[in-house]
């Protein structure tokens, strides 16, 4: 499967990856809500779940057939913009927006499911 965020649509598109490495019947599999921007950042996690950074200032984990399970609530005023893996930590990459700066912060939430091994590292 590729996960693709369409961050305008405020959506998540989910194409199969056939045999011969191509896609087919790309298919919404998260209509978002809400929010300052559409998904951004994704991370997959050990049973196809896939983690979400919506800059609505959370981080959302769904199961393989789209219902929400967690919720990472990253605080008022906040961007999330990624997500990783480091075995059951997630790591969230945040933006704070003030008058006059905007300063990154990563955030760290334990989850009841690991990360999936990234292809490149198999």
């Amino acid at each position: 499967m590729l996960y693709v965020c369409v961050t305008r649509g405020n959506a998540v598109w989910r194409l199969p990856i056939m045999a011969d490495g191509t896609v087919s019947k790309v298919g919404l599999f998260i209509q978002m809500s809400g929010g300052h921007a559409g998904p951004d950042g994704m991370a997959l996690d050990a049973e196809g779940g896939l983690v979400i950074a919506h800059p609505s200032t959370t981080a959302w984990r769904f199961d393989h057939l789209g219902r929400p399970t967690h919720h990472v609530d990253c605080g008022d005023d906040i961007f999330c913009t990624n997500v990783a893996f480091s075995g059951n930590d997630l790591y969230v990459v945040v933006s704070r927006r003030s008058d006059k700066i905007a300063a990154g912060t990563i955030l760290k939430a334990t989850m009841p499911v690991g990360g999936k091994k990234m292809f490149s590292h198999a």
